[in-house]
């Protein structure tokens, strides 16, 4: 994922920074508790295309963050 394109990319819900995670790419809002897929190298920024992410993914993403 490109770093540019990643610090101006927000979740369309919760307006916040987003964390990529590549096994599964798809990108990852730990606000709004959803993850964007990446389609061939494009994210896709819907909210109905998004998954709902675990309570521990989300603990895990928030830690990741914070490096």
């Amino acid at each position: 994922m490109d770093k540019t394109l990643l610090s101006i990319l927000v979740c369309p819900l919760s307006k916040t920074s987003l964390v990529f995670d590549p096994e599964k790419m798809e990108l990852a809002c730990t606000a709004s508790g959803l993850a964007y897929p990446i389609r061939d190298g494009v994210p896709i920024m819907l909210e109905s295309e998004a998954r709902l992410m675990t309570a521990d993914e989300k603990l895990a993403k928030m830690d990741f963050h914070k490096d």
